[in-house]
């Protein structure tokens, strides 16, 4: 489990994709180190009404997993793309 604390600067609102009824909402930290970092985290499904109750300026604590994948263009060429997706938040 990797977590990342930091303030909150943006609480994205709840986005609906497909018709298949996905949910994903976005997470804007920024980290407290001698280079801050934006981090954007995706909650999906359930895990987006996590998010109702958090606000910019908030000090939170994230627990994230981080993922991976692989894509295939039509010319045949792989590209890999990553995220962070958080599946609890806490004050910190």
């Amino acid at each position: 489990m990797e977590v990342v604390v930091g303030i909150i600067k943006l609480v994205g609102a709840t986005q609906e994709i497909g018709s298949k009824g996905f949910r994903k909402r976005e997470l804007v930290v920024t980290t407290a180190e001698d280079y801050p970092q934006m981090l954007m985290i995706e909650f999906t499904q359930d895990k987006v009404d996590l998010l109702n109750n958090f606000s910019q300026g908030q000090s939170v604590k994230v627990a994230i997993n981080l993922r991976g994948r692989e894509w295939i263009n039509p010319q045949g060429e792989a590209k890999y793309f990553n995220s962070l997706q958080g599946w609890k938040i806490d004050n910190a």
